[in-house]
């Protein structure tokens, strides 16, 4: 039971439609320009950044589906940011966290990407200039636009996870949301993710979603408030 409560939703793909929008939406506006290829003005760089779960990497894997657009972890290889013609987007993520040599190597892609004209988006967890990287690097991240990327409020959570459960059908009597979301993981993709092994468990059980029901699922689910 644990495996696949574990696996919900796991492979969902990340796209910008299921991105919960909140304080948010100038920014969607403008990546969606982006996604197709075009810049807003002169601005080619887009930073974003924000605290842990609020959205970033859901940004980013967003783009990352379109075919001339490269998504660049932390953790990547430093060939990953060899500039290359056939891309046109590079998505680099937790900035933050980049070693030494990846720094250099993101310092070339910058200018690359300026030179022949492509895009660029990244992210990390503080404004340009509050992160502790070479200050070339961090001179280059801010280029262009940056944007803080707002976590929704409990109440905007509890109003998304609520719309999804109403289009799906699923009904929840008070008190289910406001417990989820202070008893579980607190980024919208796991909370979706639970809304869905919720669903599950109750017709596997043949019980009707209650309070009760949930504590007997994250009981099994073992996991961890965050």
């Amino acid at each position: 039971m644990r495996q696949l409560l574990l696996d919900l939703g796991a492979e969902k793909p990340q796209t910008l439609d299921s991105f919960v929008i909140g304080r948010n939406a100038e920014l969607v506006q403008r990546l969606r320009r982006f996604a197709q290829g075009g810049a807003v003005s002169d601005d080619r760089f887009i930073y974003l950044w924000g605290e842990a779960a609020a959205g970033k990497t859901h940004l980013l894997r967003s783009l990352a589906v379109a075919p001339d657009a490269r998504y660049i972890p932390a953790g990547a290889s430093t060939e990953d940011y060899v500039f290359d013609n056939s891309i046109n987007l590079y998505l680099m993520d937790d900035c933050h966290d980049l070693p030494a040599e990846a720094q250099i190597a993101a310092f070339a892609l910058f200018n690359q990407v300026k030179e022949n004209g492509a895009l660029l988006v990244s992210a990390g967890n503080r404004p340009p200039l509050g992160l502790e990287l070479r200050e070339d690097l961090r001179t280059r991240l801010g280029w262009g636009l940056v944007y803080q990327v707002h976590g929704l409020t409990d109440e905007e959570k509890i109003a998304a996870l609520t719309q999804a459960a109403q289009a799906r059908g699923i009904a929840l009597p008070p008190g289910v949301l406001p417990y989820l979301i202070t008893h579980f993981r607190r980024d919208m993709r796991s909370l979706s993710a639970m809304l869905d092994a919720l669903d599950q468990y109750s017709l596997e059980t043949q019980r009707p979603i209650t309070l009760p029901l949930l504590r007997s699922l994250l009981q099994l689910e073992g996991e961890p408030k965050t």
